[in-house]
């Protein structure tokens, strides 16, 4: 079997690099911590260089590893599900700073949206 047979094999998110290779080449560790840097860190970076790009940046890197994760733990629906859950996250963060501040809301997110990530995905890796 060849590489693109793999491709083939993992189905249409492979095209778009969301699943690994082979299934041999996922990483088991848990994805929440991955998460709760990726929110926290890319709005710190954000914040720090005045750079937005930046920050999202950093956001996207955590998502895609991490989505290669739960797709190989739950296909395409639990990967989708959880990457929307973390944009709306991070989308819900900025309403919600008007309300209580910059810092609480993006902790407040951040918890949300790792806490989904260890309930729906992490636990199932143990």
């Amino acid at each position: 079997m060849c590489a693109a047979d793999d491709v083939l094999a993992m189905g249409p998110m492979a095209s778009l690099g969301v699943v690994p290779a082979s299934p041999r080449s996922t990483t088991t560790g848990p994805t929440a911590p991955l998460l709760a840097a990726g929110l926290v860190g890319g709005f710190a970076l954000a914040q720090r260089t005045g750079v937005r790009p930046l920050g999202g940046a950093a956001m996207l890197g955590a998502n895609v590893v991490a989505a290669r994760q739960w797709y190989a733990v739950g296909g395409a629906p639990l990967a989708a599900g959880l990457t929307a859950a973390y944009w709306t996250a991070m989308g819900v963060s900025h309403p919600l700073a008007k309300k209580v501040g910059t810092w609480p809301s993006v902790l407040g997110v951040t918890a949300a949206s790792a806490g989904a990530a260890w309930l729906l995905a992490d636990r199932r890796t143990r």
